[in-house]
C-alpha cells in the first residue's frame, strides 16, 4: 500500500520450527532403537529348541503341525520298540532256519471249537500256557522245543455251499488274534488247509496276507482234497505231486518276494495213496517240507503207519499224537526214540 514500508519475513521463527522438528526425530530413532535391544514382549515365545534329549518331532511346534514327521530315533534311556506283527527280523528262535536241532511241538486244531482238535478249545492265551507244558519233554541236545500253533484256516464241509467247493475259511479276525499270540509269545503259526473239491493253491493265495508274516507257514490236508464227485468226509481223499508243486511255487516266490526265513510246508499223510507220485514233489529254496503222518491207534499200529508212508530222503518228518483217539498215547521219550528221528510232533 503507498506510504507505508515494506514488511520483510522473520527467518528465525523458521529456523527455530526446523530445529524442534530434528530434535524430535532424534528422540524417535533413539526411542525404536532401545525398544529393539531391549523388549521381553507381552506374549513370549514359548516354544523351546530340542535338546540333546528331545528330537525335532517331539517339539510343541512339531507336534501341532499337520505335517507328517519321523518318528525320534530311540535313546540309550528308552526301550527298544517291538516289532509290530508282520514285522519280525528271523524265525522266533532267533534263526533263520526252522530247524537246528530242537523239536518243533504243535496244537492242532481250528478257532472257537474243540471238535477239531485241541487248539480250539481255549483261546489262544491259555492254549500257548498249555502248548509249553506240553512240550517241555521234548527237549533234546540242551535245545528247548520250539511251540507251534496249526490252525485250520479253511475247514472242508459236508455241503456244497454257495460256490460249491465244500469248504469255508474261518473269520479273518479269529486268524489275526493267532498271529498276534504266536509275536507275543514267539511261537510259530501254521495255517492248515482243507480244501473240498478246491484246488489248494487257489486256498492258499486266499491266505497270502497272513502268509507274507515271516513266523506264518503253510499245511496242506490231503485226506480233505475231494475229486469231482467225492464229498469230505464220506472218502479219503488225495492229492497229486502236480498240485503240492502248484502251491509250493506260488509259497516259494512270495517268501522271496518279501525276503522271508524258512518257511514250513508241512504234508498230512496216513496212506500212501494220499500223495500221488510223491517222488515228483519238487522241493524248493526258502521253504522246510514237512511230510507230517497221521493216523491213530495203538504204538504199534500208529509205527507201522509211519513206516508205511515215510519219506526221509525227501522230507523232515513229523508224527501227531491224539488226546482221544490214540490207544496208550506215546510219550514224549517213545516219539524222541523213533528213528528215522521226527522233527515235528503235533497233538490232536
Amino acid at each position: 500500500m503507498p506510504g507505508m514500508a515494506e514488511r520483510k519475513p522473520d527467518k528465525s521463527g523458521v529456523a527455530i520450527y526446523l530445529v524442534v522438528l530434528v530434535i524430535i526425530a532424534f528422540l524417535v530413532v533413539v526411542a525404536g532403537l532401545s525398544d529393539a535391544d531391549g523388549d521381553t514382549g507381552d506374549e513370549p515365545d514359548l516354544t523351546p529348541a530340542p535338546s540333546r534329549s528331545q528330537s525335532p518331532s517331539q517339539s510343541p511346534s512339531a507336534t501341532a503341525s499337520p505335517e507328517p514327521t519321523e518318528p525320534a530315533e530311540p535313546t540309550s534311556e528308552s526301550a527298544e520298540p517291538e516289532a509290530a506283527p508282520g514285522e519280525p527280523a528271523g524265525l522266533p528262535h532267533g534263526a533263520q532256519r526252522i530247524f537246528d536241532g530242537r523239536m518243533l511241538v504243535a496244537y492242532y486244531g481250528t478257532a472257537g471249537t474243540g471238535v477239531l482238535g485241541v487248539l480250539g478249545e481255549a483261546a489262544p492265551e491259555t492254549s500257548y500256557q498249555r502248548l509249553v507244558r506240553a512240550a517241555a519233554p521234548f527237549a533234546r541236545d540242551g535245545k528247548e522245543p520250539l511251540p507251534v500253533f496249526e490252525l485250520i484256516v479253511t475247514v472242508a464241509d459236508a455241503a456244497p455251499g454257495k460256490d460249491g467247493d465244500y469248504n469255508h475259511d474261518i473269520d479273518r479276525g479269529l486268524v489275526k488274534k493267532y498271529v498276534e499270540a504266536a509275536h507275543r509269545h514267539g511261537v510259530l503259526l501254521v495255517l492248515d488247509i482243507q480244501p473240498g473239491r478246491a484246488n489248494f493253491a487257489d486256498v492258499a493265495r486266499r491266505w497270502k496276507w497272513a502268509l507274507e508274516d515271516p513266523w506264518v507257514g503253510l499245511a496242506l490236508d490231503p485226506e480233505w482234497r475231494m475229486g469231482r464227485r467225492e464229498v469230505p468226509g464220506r472218502t479219503v481223499g488225495s492229492v497229486s505231486a502236480a498240485e503240492i508243486n502248484q502251491t509250493s511255487a506260488w509259497l516259494a516266490d512270495l517268501t522271496a518276494a518279501y525276503d522271508l526265513p524258512e518257511k514250513i510246508l508241512m504234508l498230512h499223510q496216513f496212506r500212501t495213496s494220499m500223495i500221488r507220485g510223491i517222488d515228483q514233489v519238487v522241493r524248493r529254496d526258502r521253504l522246510v517240507m514237512v511230510q507230517h503222518t497221521d493216523g491213530f491207534g495203538t504204538p504199534r499200529q500208529k509205527l507201522d503207519t509211519y513206516r508205511a508212508v515215510r519219506r526221509p530222503d525227501r522230507f523232515y518228518q513229523g508224527f501227531k499224537l491224539f488226546y482221544d483217539e490214540d490207544i496208550r498215547r506215546m510219550s514224549a521219550r517213545d516219539v524222541l526214540r523213533i528213528r528215522p528221528r521226527i522233527d515235528f510232533v503235533s497233538f490232536q
